[in-house]
């Protein structure tokens, strides 16, 4: 209800809308809080802006501006050349260490071996002629089944099962050296004990193996009872090198099919290892004495890129000096076989005379 003067006038009321309401604030509209407190942050980073980048704080924003976008990139700059010197003097004293390191290289790779050697029987190619010694008599059944068959890869492989050792005829030499009987003064032919030599090296020079000299050769008699043989109908040429034992002079010599052969093999050739050059390696045949089982070693010269030379037992692969063993036919088996090019013959019987038994 509305209370109305005496006059008619009605009576303000408090808290109302209309003129006689309550007087508004004398100062004024104010801003909202958050609108005073953001102007206040961006006034602060300015002042710290300029005062980092060394800018007149009464500066315009764009001239602010622009001097941070150029201290940045200075910044930059400045990091990146900093970056650019380390490794540059990095590289530089690197450089002066290089000398020493190639110093420490080098007597690290002379305290190596030079080399180290292997050897590997050669297993025979029973495509071509060949001899087997065994150490006993055959039995009978071994011997019938021996003789029934002219396969002479089959019967290659039956006595290398019953423990045969291949032997091989070696290398006809047109050229022979001096001092070699000839085929004519010999009737008896040659068996090699032929065998594979390799030499490898990890040093990082190369080394080279340029003379080679048997040693301590002990010979007995063969202990081969049975002899079975595929005799040549020719002769056949192979590379590598031959030595006798006892060693002739000038041995071992070439037996390439090439010029040289019949020379001494170091006169003009030399193995060399090591250095990222492949394994060398040499086909060597050894003959011994008829009737005799010969074990011997080896020592070699060598030269390396560190002006080094000597003279250089052998070892095998357990240390010690390497022992090769070198067998021939014996003189008076208790079993001779030849086939062939000729029936089974058992060259044993006395009572046989044939002149293909006269070869071995």
């Amino acid at each position: 209800m509305t209370a109305t003067a005496s006059d008619g006038t009605p009576d303000p009321q408090v808290g109302g809308d209309g003129d006689g309401g309550t007087p508004a604030d004398p100062g004024g509209p104010s801003e909202p809080s958050g609108q005073s407190g953001s102007s206040g942050a961006d006034e602060s980073f300015q002042a710290i802006a300029s005062e980092m980048f060394g800018v007149d704080p009464g500066a315009s924003r764009r001239k602010k501006t622009r001097w941070a976008v150029v201290l940045s990139v200075r910044t930059v700059l400045t990091f990146v050349c900093g970056t650019l010197a380390a490794a540059l003097i990095g590289y530089w004293l690197s450089g002066l260490d290089t000398p020493k390191q190639n110093e420490k290289q080098k007597e690290y790779d002379a305290s190596q071996a030079p080399f180290t050697v292997f050897t590997r029987p050669e297993q025979g190619d029973p495509g071509r002629p060949w001899v087997m010694v065994l150490d006993r008599e055959l039995t009978a059944a071994e011997t019938r089944k021996l003789t029934s068959s002219r396969d002479a890869s089959v019967t290659f492989s039956y006595l290398k099962a019953l423990g045969g050792h291949p032997l091989s005829f070696p290398s006809v030499m047109e050229n022979a050296p001096k001092g070699y009987p000839s085929t004519a003064s010999n009737s008896r032919m040659e068996v090699s004990d032929t065998f594979k030599l390799s030499v490898l090296s990890t040093r990082a020079a190369a080394v080279s193996i340029d003379d080679w000299k048997v040693t301590d050769v002990v010979c007995r008699d063969s202990t081969a009872q049975t002899l079975v043989a595929l005799p040549p109908q020719g002769g056949t040429t192979y590379q590598g090198i031959r030595l006798h034992l006892p060693p002739r002079a000038d041995e071992p010599v070439l037996t390439d099919d090439a010029e040289g052969q019949g020379e001494p093999y170091f006169d003009t050739h030399y193995i060399e290892v090591g250095g990222g050059q492949p394994s060398g390696g040499l086909r060597v045949e050894a003959i011994a004495p008829p009737g005799q089982s010969c074990e011997w070693g080896v020592e070699v010269h060598y030269v390396d890129a560190y002006q080094k030379e000597q003279w250089l037992r052998l070892k095998g692969r357990d240390g010690k000096p390497l022992r090769l063993r070198t067998e021939s036919v014996p003189l008076n088996p208790r079993q001779k076989w030849l086939f062939g090019s000729i029936p089974w013959t058992p060259c044993h019987l006395r009572q046989l005379k044939d002149p293909m038994c006269g070869l071995l």
